[in-house]
């Protein structure tokens, strides 16, 4: 049986996270002319990995084998694959919204059934 409390409590961390890699990838465009600035990313695939939801599932396929942290790298920025990369973090954020959205309407019919 599936727990709504615990698939709750993993989407929300997954839109979190998904929160906190559009901050990075957003802050490393605005920064891109910065003298000495580092580029920033977040993946966290392996905590997505370890979970047996669906969602989780397909977000841990597409974000790569990096466990939870903030990655800077030397490399220089480009503009094009950072915007890119905030795109299919807006996909993700959006599979995740509507999983969310899903929970909180299976629980309203669950509700909604025992009031009946």
């Amino acid at each position: 049986m599936i727990n709504p409390e615990n698939s709750i409590s993993s989407t929300l961390h997954a839109l979190d996270l998904i929160a906190e890699r559009h901050k990075a990838l957003s802050s490393n465009v605005a920064n891109m002319h910065t003298p000495n600035y580092r580029r920033k990313d977040i993946s966290f695939s392996q905590y997505l990995g370890g979970i047996s939801s669906p969602l989780e599932t397909k977000l841990a396929a597409k974000m790569g084998p990096s466990p939870v942290t903030i990655e800077t790298t030397e490399q220089k920025i480009n503009p094009a694959e950072e915007l890119s990369e905030i795109q299919k973090n807006s996909i993700l954020y959006t599979i995740a919204t509507r999983r969310m959205t899903s929970l909180i309407t299976e629980m309203r019919t669950v509700i909604n059934m025992g009031n009946g």
